[in-house]
């Protein structure tokens, strides 16, 4: 699996309808993935996922107004569940060898075991992979497939790959594969992904409704580098375990045997809509080929966390997408979108 930052062929989106998502306030999300796709278009082809003809003409209203080149996004009839298509989109696995070759890991996805609407999401890997005559490379273990979500993990593209144990290994809560063993996980992620390297942290952050994914906590930016969420304020509910995760990193080492650089990324003060404290995250950014978005709060810290990924990200415009209305659906710009790497 390539890194993020490496050249896309598309990114895919999932044009959003589930107002469940975002009960009482689904109005502005449109508007947002408008502003979404017009900073990516200009670097890649959109290919944007809609369930019928009336919800591709929404779209298409929608990205006009917003002033985005329609000839950049190509529409695909894939029905969904939801828009969160990190988790549930294609997994793109490259082999840079004579021939090259494009494939999809073809892990599962559940809801991440917690809802009960997932199938038409489940099915959106096999679509693609029919759809772009590749090979799909499916997980199983002693006959059972896999289920693992793309926000899960975060590669480096040399053999190194972050998750967290909350996520992948609780054998309670939200468990996706309760009948595997961390072993037999790294075995997995090493045959399917070419992780030779499962650099483990612990829990992820407070308001995650996915039960510890790492892309809200902690990302690749290189493939020596990671910026790392942290919180200062000892008496907010992420302090310990965000503090517990850097110290585990201190010990990590990369596939080489080389130690991790850490880079501190700050969290926006605590948001939280109608009591329920959200997942507000900058750390949930997403690294396209024209530019890096990064969720932004309306709030002070915004001005840091994109100094600071301008810094790392020194190749490319560093942009702010607001994202206050977002994540109430409690994700935002990487939960949204998934790369489709370029062969060349």
């Amino acid at each position: 699996m390539p890194a993020e930052w490496e050249p896309h062929a598309a990114t895919w989106l999932g044009w959003p309808h589930n107002k469940s998502d975002w009960p009482g306030k689904f109005a502005p999300i449109p508007w947002v993935y408008g502003e979404i796709v017009r900073k990516l278009a200009p670097g890649e082809i959109v290919r944007m996922l809609v369930n019928s003809v009336a919800h591709q003409a929404q779209a298409r209203r929608v990205l006009t107004k917003c002033g985005v080149d329609l000839g950049r996004v190509e529409f695909l009839r894939f029905p969904t569940n939801r828009g969160w298509t990190r988790d549930f989109g294609p997994i793109f696995v490259k082999k840079d060898q004579p021939p090259p070759e494009l494939a999809i890991a073809r892990f599962h996805f559940n809801a991440w075991a917690k809802y009960s609407d997932w199938k038409k999401d489940d099915k959106v890997a096999g679509l693609a992979a029919r759809r772009f005559k590749l090979r799909q490379l499916e997980p199983k273990v002693n006959g059972q497939p896999v289920i693992l979500e793309g926000g899960s993990i975060d590669v480096n593209g040399r053999g190194s790959l972050l998750t967290t144990e909350q996520c992948l290994l609780h054998p309670t809560i939200q468990a996706r594969n309760p009948h595997l063993h961390r072993a037999q996980l790294e075995a997995v992620l090493r045959d399917y992904l070419g992780a030779t390297n499962v650099l483990w942290l612990g829990q992820g952050i407070a308001g995650d409704d996915t039960h510890g994914h790492v892309d809200d906590l902690c990302r690749f930016v290189g493939p020596r580098t990671v910026v790392l969420c942290r919180e200062h304020d000892p008496r907010d509910a992420n302090y310990r375990p965000l503090a517990e995760n850097r110290e585990r990193l201190q010990g990590m080492r990369l596939e080489d045997g080389s130690a991790i650089d850490v880079v501190d990324l700050p969290m926006p003060t605590p948001l939280v809509f109608d009591g329920t404290r959200l997942p507000a995250s900058y750390a949930n950014f997403y690294v396209a080929n024209a530019a890096v978005l990064v969720p932004t709060f309306n709030d002070p810290r915004d001005r840091v966390a994109l100094g600071i990924l301008s810094e790392v990200f020194s190749d490319r415009p560093v942009v702010g997408i607001h994202a206050v209305d977002l994540v109430w659906g409690l994700g935002t710009l990487h939960c949204l979108t998934q790369q489709q790497p370029s062969l060349t």
